[in-house]
């Protein structure tokens, strides 16, 4: 009787299921009308300028810049403490530190997304205007040197110093959510320089707008590629391309680079607005009362170390005044740290534009510390055209009254340009790759080290390369991990 009653039921519920399934079946094949495809929304060539827009503002080097201050020898704790993990280089494929603020393979395969389809775009896009047929090969031109760019990055986070045999990461050229492999380092920048090389006649020939990528960006980046790669002559021929188009500022013009009251040698910046307030990583926002007197932070996060603030002469280097402060207001209010970093402030304090400041992404004091290395690594040390006059130069154009130095051999202008690169580029993103890639260890003083597990980390360690994160590899089952994080 049981078996009867199902069966019943189950023959008067057939039709109803035949209609849901035709039902199902037409509700499948009705088109959506609020998704606009690829073919629709990259139409025209106006169209893929605004999504290669959208790739620069996907880039995240304010990223590289909190992990190369906190992973090195630059920054040490103010007066809050939550990043044990990253600071003091005990992480993991699933560190929540990791996941959360230094994920570079989520966002710069983002930004490659983004310029892979505008490049699969642009060939049929509809030009509208006689003008638009230059602006297809810009471009171009720019979508291929957003995709070195960001390939190059993920190399920094993920793979171990350049040698073409060891693992690069996995070279997108299409959109596509297949799972991919690593490839070697050799075939990986063989297609960075490729693009870099085949965007540099496609890009404005001018520093018009630096904002957007432009063929002396192009320059300063294969310079910089260079420079990773040990390839000397091409980090002296381009960074020698750069230093010839923009000059070093003068002191007087210097600080104005950091208040982005000029553009002085910028070749590429990043714009930044409210929405991206990168001091605020250093400090947070001084108000004011009802009485109109300036406020602290509620906290200092981060503050410059010990060993970085001694470095400077204090008195006469137009860079430790740009870069850092001793702030009186600091002093009013027990426990805050004074010492702290002044670069990215803004507009000051409570204005609206406080800690907001464009990336200065590639600039001529780089371009000449990257010379100096590529001569004296050529044992080009002294002399003309050497590491020595590049050093003496670029220190002379920063430290009233510098006197000169005479380097005395190869080893002893590494040393120097090393130090020198610790002043002239702190806090734009490289001192823990610099450390890396010379196969140097992070050491912090002791007033320095929040621990003694966080004093030193050993030349060439693993944890110099981030780990693939976990999300990716439960992804992308074809990705390799890097060693030190297999267990």
């Amino acid at each position: 009787m049981i078996n009867m009653k199902k069966y019943i039921i189950w023959i008067l519920m057939l039709p109803i299921l035949a209609i849901s399934s035709i039902s199902c079946k037409k509700l499948v094949e009705i088109k959506e009308t609020d998704f606009i495809g690829g073919d629709l929304a990259l139409r025209t060539v106006k169209n893929n300028e605004s999504l290669l827009i959208g790739a620069y503002a996907g880039f995240q080097t304010e990223m590289s810049i909190r992990l190369n201050g906190t992973f090195s020898d630059e920054l040490k704790p103010g007066d809050f403490y939550a990043s044990q993990s990253t600071h003091e280089w005990q992480f993991g494929v699933a560190d929540i530190g990791i996941r959360d603020n230094y994920t570079a393979i989520t966002s710069y395969y983002a930004v490659i997304d983004r310029v892979n389809r505008v490049l699969q775009a642009l060939p049929n896009a509809v030009v509208e205007v006689p003008t638009d047929n230059a602006l297809r090969e810009k471009v171009r031109g720019e979508a291929l040197f957003l995709r070195a760019f960001a390939h190059f990055e993920l190399f920094r986070y993920y793979s171990k110093n350049y040698a073409p045999n060891e693992l690069g990461m996995f070279y997108a050229e299409v959109p596509s959510l297949t799972p991919q492999a690593r490839i070697p380092m050799g075939e990986y920048f063989t297609k960075i320089l490729a693009d870099l090389n085949t965007a540099k006649p496609l890009l404005a020939n001018d520093l018009t707008d630096v904002f957007r990528a432009n063929r002396l960006a192009a320059t300063g980046l294969h310079a910089r590629i260079a420079l990773y790669m040990g390839n000397w002559n091409d980090a002296e021929t381009y960074s020698t391309e750069f230093i010839n188009a923009i000059p070093l500022a003068t002191r007087a013009e210097f600080p104005g680079i950091w208040t982005d009251a000029n553009r002085r040698e910028s070749a590429f910046k990043l714009n930044r607005t409210t929405g991206s307030r990168i001091g605020s990583f250093f400090r947070g926002l001084f108000t004011k009362n009802t009485a109109g007197a300036t406020v602290p932070p509620a906290s200092i996060s981060w503050v410059p170390s010990s060993k970085l603030w001694n470095a400077y002469d204090k008195v006469n280097d137009i860079r430790f005044s740009s870069y850092l402060i001793d702030e009186p207001i600091l002093a009013t209010v027990a426990g805050k740290p004074t010492k702290i970093v002044a670069k990215y402030a803004g507009t000051g304090y409570t204005t609206v534009n406080e800690n907001v400041a464009d990336i200065k992404v590639l600039r001529t004091g780089e371009m000449y510390l990257i010379r100096a290395e590529a001569r004296a690594e050529k044992n080009a040390f002294t002399g003309a055209n050497s590491a020595e006059s590049d050093l003496n130069a670029l220190r002379a154009a920063r430290i009233t009254g510098y006197v000169n130095v005479t380097l005395t051999s190869k080893e002893n202008a590494i040393t120097q340009i090393l130090g020198e690169r610790f002043k002239e580029l702190a806090f734009e993103g490289h001192r823990f790759w610099d450390l890396k890639r010379r196969g140097l260890p992070v050491e912090r003083l002791d007033e320095d080290s929040p621990s003694a597990l966080g004093k030193t980390l050993p030349a060439n360690n693993f944890r110099f390369v981030l780990p693939i994160p976990q999300s990716e590899t439960n992804a992308n089952p074809n990705i390799q991990q890097n060693e030190g994080y297999t267990n």
